[in-house]
């Protein structure tokens, strides 16, 4: 693994607080990232065995109902701060909202107002809580990541705007 994929990459970050399992990855990464970068539980569990493999994380105590704690190596905390201080390549969008807007044509006009609908009140409770974000933050680097959703809220409702008028 040369090359850290994102996710891998979030998940090294998160393993700096300390030993954690992989339904614990799943909840700090919800916590600390929040809808800017979304790591779902099936990509913890594909990519744990593989930075274990690559020496990255080693297996930590064994807890209840079979779940296994990861912990950091030295090796992992080199290769997050590898990919931390290496070029970044540009973003890639992924959005729901988006792929459901592209290919809305194929509702009726009732259930594309509803999609529209439904859509906007996800935005505006998302606009709301990047606003308490940001009032909230003490850091300036977590006042300017709340910042950032605060713009993608607003951003993604004026895209529902713009449609539901077309």
């Amino acid at each position: 693994m040369s090359d850290l994929n994102a996710t891998a990459a979030a998940l090294l970050g998160l393993l700096h607080d300390g030993p954690a399992t992989g339904g614990e990855l799943v909840a700090a990464a919800e916590e600390r990232f929040g809808t800017f970068f979304s790591v779902t539980r099936s990509q913890v569990y594909r990519e744990l065995p593989a930075l274990h493999k690559e020496g990255y994380v080693r297996l930590g105590k064994q807890g209840p109902r079979s779940s296994q704690q990861y912990v950091l190596t030295a090796a992992g905390k080199k290769a997050f701060k590898a990919w931390l201080t290496s070029a970044s390549s540009p973003d890639h969008l992924r959005s729901p909202l988006i792929l459901r807007v592209v290919n809305s044509g194929v509702l009726t006009p009732k259930q594309r107002a509803n999609l529209f609908e439904t859509a906007r009140e996800t935005y505006k409770a998302e606009l709301d809580a990047a606003r308490a974000a940001v009032k909230a933050a003490v850091d300036p680097v977590e006042k300017a990541v709340a910042e950032f959703g605060q713009a993608h809220a607003r951003a993604a409702l004026k895209l529902l705007d713009t449609v539901s008028s077309a």
